[in-house]
C-alpha cells in the first residue's frame, strides 16, 4: 500500500515566486489529506496534477493566514466535479467561524457536504480524525493562539504468512489461508484447530507521518513525533536569527533537530515554514545547523515528492 507526501507549499509568512505557503499533501491508496492551506495551494496541486478532487479531509494547524488563505478556492474548487463524498476540514476553534464567513461573504457555490470539526480543547492531545487501518491524532504546541500537530499512523499489519508451516499443520492451499492471513483460526483436514500465530510472523508496524509548524520548541511534543517514518517540521530561521523565533513563537532549524533527536526513532525530517528573509540559497544555513543534530534532515521544496515506505521496503 503506497504512502507518499507531496509538499504544496514551504514558505511561511507571505508567498514568494518560488515558495508558495505551507501545505503538504499526503497520499495513502485511495484517500488524500492536506495539511494546512496557504496561499497558492491550488497552483501545486495543478502543477503536480494531483486528485485534488479526492482529498477526504483538511487538517489546519492555526488559523494564522499563512496556514488557511488557501482553503476559500479549495472549498470552491471541490464544486467544479461531482463530489459525492463529504469533505472533512478539522482544526483548533473559530475553524467553523472562518469557513461560514468566507461562504457567505463569497456567496461561494457549494454542492457538496462540509463536515467542519473544530478540536474542542486543542491543548489536549486526542484522535480526531480515523479510516480504515489508520487514525490522525492532534497534540498541542505552543504559538501565540491555539495550534496543534498531526501525526497520521498506521495500525499494525499482519505479520508475514508462511506457507511452509501452513502445509505442514495440514492446512490445504486454498481458502483457509485466506482466513488465517485475516487472523482466523481454522481447522486442518484432520478437523484439528490451527490459530493464525503458528503459521504467520509477529505483527509488522505500520507507518506514522507527522506534521508540526508554528511552534517554540517545548518537550511535550516528543512522544508524538517520536518513531515518525516522516516528520515535516518547521525550522523557520537559522541560529542568528534565534531572537526573533522565539518573540513569535517559532523554532530554528536546529530545535526542530534536537527534538527529533531526543524523540528517537524518527526515519527522517524535512524542515518547512521558511521565513522569507532566506533565498533558496541560504536555506543551506539552516540545513547544515539542522544536520549537525539531526543528520537524516532534508530541506522541503514546493512540488517534492516524498515516499514513505514500508521498513521492510527499505
Amino acid at each position: 500500500m503506497n504512502m507518499e507526501a507531496f509538499i504544496l507549499g514551504s514558505g511561511g509568512t507571505m508567498p514568494l515566486p518560488n515558495r508558495h505557503l505551507t501545505s503538504v499533501l499526503l497520499r495513502r491508496e485511495g484517500e488524500v489529506f492536506l495539511f494546512d492551506c496557504g496561499e497558492g495551494t491550488q497552483i501545486s496541486l495543478r502543477a503536480l496534477n494531483l486528485k485534488w478532487k479526492k482529498i477526504n479531509a483538511i487538517f489546519i494547524s492555526h488559523t494564522h493566514a499563512d496556514h488557511i488563505t488557501g482553503l476559500p478556492g479549495m472549498l470552491m474548487l471541490s464544486s467544479q466535479v461531482d463530489r459525492q463524498e463529504p469533505l472533512y476540514l478539522i482544526g483548533p476553534p473559530r475553524l467553523r467561524e472562518y469557513v461560514e464567513a468566507n461562504r457567505n461573504a463569497l456567496d461561494m457555490y457549494i454542492n457538496y457536504e462540509i463536515r467542519v470539526r473544530e478540536i474542542a480543547d486543542p491543548s489536549i492531545p486526542g484522535e480526531v480524525f480515523r479510516g480504515e487501518g489508520y487514525s490522525v491524532h492532534s497534540f498541542p504546541v505552543r504559538h501565540s493562539r491555539p495550534c496543534v500537530g498531526y501525526t497520521l499512523r498506521e495500525e499494525p499489519r499482519p505479520g508475514l504468512f508462511y506457507p511452509e508451516r501452513a502445509l505442514a499443520a495440514g492446512v490445504p492451499r486454498g481458502p483457509l489461508w485466506a482466513q488465517l492471513q485475516r487472523g482466523e483460526t481454522v481447522s486442518n483436514e484432520s478437523g484439528i484447530a490451527v490459530a493464525p500465530e503458528s503459521v504467520m510472523g509477529p505483527a509488522r508496524k505500520g507507518r506514522k507521518f507527522t506534521f508540526m509548524t508554528d511552534t517554540l520548541p517545548v518537550q511535550s511534543v516528543i512522544p508524538h513525533i517520536a518513531d515518525s517514518d516522516l516528520l515535516i517540521s518547521e525550522g523557520m530561521f537559522d541560529e542568528e536569527h534565534r531572537e526573533s523565533a522565539t518573540v513569535k513563537k517559532h523554532m530554528t532549524a536546529r530545535d526542530a533537530a534536537l527534538l527529533a533527536k531526543r524523540a528517537g526513532g524518527i526515519k527522517q525530517m524535512g524542515l518547512i515554514h521558511y521565513s522569507p528573509r532566506f533565498t533558496n540559497r541560504q536555506l543551506r544555513q539552516l540545513l547544515t545547523e539542522a544536520r549537525e543534530c539531526f543528520p537524516r534532515t532534508f530541506l522541503t521544496r514546493d512540488q517534492m515528492h516524498i515516499p514513505i515506505p514500508y521498513e521492510e521496503d527499505e
